[in-house]
């Protein structure tokens, strides 16, 4: 598998605009695609002459491919999407609603603004059938049921969002030919993961390339390092604990997990450039120590979006970061991704919800550009490239699944304290200090 990640087919595809319901990107009831679903839902849901009005955060391409989604929703019920993509979604939605003139469903790109909007009741929830439906037919179920669960004005939790187009983070990158060069194999476990990096030391090479640089914000990188590791070290009630701040930073299985994240960063024989340049690297540049020849590094953790900072043609692949196989805590996976609620509730806006329940919604954009998805109905072999493919099956095979931490505290920390505190430990900086300094901070904003 090899670096040509996922773009040709949704270009040429593309390339005349986005899809219509007169227009449609696959003749229906051709290809490998779930067509019953669809004829199923098409005979079940008619609205004619509604429209279904949808504000999210995609843009150009993006924009494009959910266009040519909700096309095929437009031809199985004669309803009308209007979907209006925003840079600015976060200010525009809490702008809208404060009016009284949301759209009929807005797609958040984190869970922590769709939380506060049902808190003002700004959110109609979901029906416990559609909490009940993505619980038993999504991988990790239950994991995304319980991020899409929120508060309501009167207190009472229910289903707030549904999770569609998600991303995973729990990747660790590198070159086959150098793998394949020096006789590696890829780790099953994290206890191989950490022998394979002393291993490569022991050859004489380096294993990691690791990279915080990010102009402002510089440090985030290592944020995720830390909750990968308190995923694989600690029960998912325990992240979600920490998360929402019910245990300080300053616990010890906290300072556990920067302490490990230490393991692979503060060590100079087991980083590029050693403990001091960490840093001081540009995430973006971080990886290039891949592809030199000889290596510089043989391994980069990073997201599924590190490859737009490749090198052209870059021989790269991935592997899952994997977990401690003593803790016994399964498959988990730390990702991001965007939910649709319905901000302004209608017959068509709760058939919508009903049908991104369908195989055929998934399938239609997977089978272009950019896309994963935990829906275990869905036919893999409809991703067009491999490399995604593979990315997708890390995530039906997760046993949990956990939102990026820093993403869901809040900004002072998540976006200031984490960041600035994760510089100064790979600085040198005693974890427990560094622990106190950021929990002081959180103390602080109560």
């Amino acid at each position: 598998m090899r670096r040509n990640l996922y773009l040709s087919a949704a270009i040429f595809a593309l390339t005349a605009g986005g899809a219509s319901a007169q227009d449609l990107m696959f003749p229906i009831g051709e290809g490998d695609f779930n067509w019953d679903s669809y004829q199923a839902f098409a005979d079940s849901h008619d609205y004619s002459g509604q429209t279904v009005t949808i504000t999210g955060p995609w843009t150009g391409l993006d924009a494009d491919l959910m266009e040519s989604m909700t096309a095929y929703f437009e031809e199985a019920t004669g309803a009308t999407v209007e979907y209006s993509g925003s840079d600015s979604f976060e200010q525009d939605i809490v702008i809208a609603t404060s009016a009284d003139s949301p759209p009929n469903i807005a797609v958040f790109p984190q869970p922590g603004l769709m939380t506060d909007l049902a808190a003002q009741g700004e959110l109609a929830p979901m029906e416990q059938d559609t909490a009940d439906w993505i619980a038993e037919n999504y991988a990790a179920g239950p994991s995304w049921v319980a991020l899409a669960t929120a508060a309501g004005p009167d207190g009472s939790e229910s289903l707030y969002g549904f999770f569609y187009k998600v991303d995973v983070k729990s990747l660790v990158w590198y070159s086959p030919e150098a793998f394949d060069e020096a006789g590696y194999d890829i780790p099953e476990t994290m206890e191989d993961l950490l022998a394979l990096s002393q291993q490569i030391v022991d050859d004489g090479g380096t294993p990691w390339c690791i990279g915080l640089g990010s102009g402002a914000a510089t440090g985030w990188p290592a944020t995720d390092w830390v909750e990968d590791i308190m995923l694989r070290t600690q029960s998912p009630e325990v992240y979600d604990q920490w998360v929402s701040n019910e245990i300080p930073f300053t616990d010890e299985r906290v300072v556990n997990a920067i302490e490990t994240f230490g393991t692979f960063a503060r060590n100079d024989e087991w980083v590029n450039g050693g403990a001091e340049s960490v840093a001081t690297t540009d995430f973006r540049d971080s990886p290039a120590g891949l592809f030199s020849f000889p290596p510089e590094c043989y391994m980069h953790r990073q997201a599924s979006f590190i490859p737009t900072f490749f090198p052209e043609d870059a021989d790269a692949d991935f592997f899952y970061f994997p977990a401690f196989e003593s803790e016994d805590l399964g498959s988990p996976v730390l990702g991001a991704g965007t939910m649709f609620s319905i901000t302004e509730d209608s017959e068509a806006t709760r058939g919508f919800i009903d049908w991104l329940q369908t195989p055929i919604a998934h399938e239609i954009w997977m089978a272009q550009s950019g896309f994963l998805t935990p829906h275990t109905g869905v036919n893999s072999d409809l991703f067009g490239d491999p490399t995604i493919r593979q990315m997708n099956d890390i995530l039906l095979n997760a046993t949990t699944f956990r939102f990026d931490a820093s993403d869901l505290m809040p900004a002072e920390i998540g976006a200031g304290a984490f960041w600035t505190g994760m510089v100064d430990y790979v600085g040198g900086a005693d974890a427990n200090a560094v622990a106190a300094a950021i929990q002081e901070r959180w103390d602080a904003i109560r």
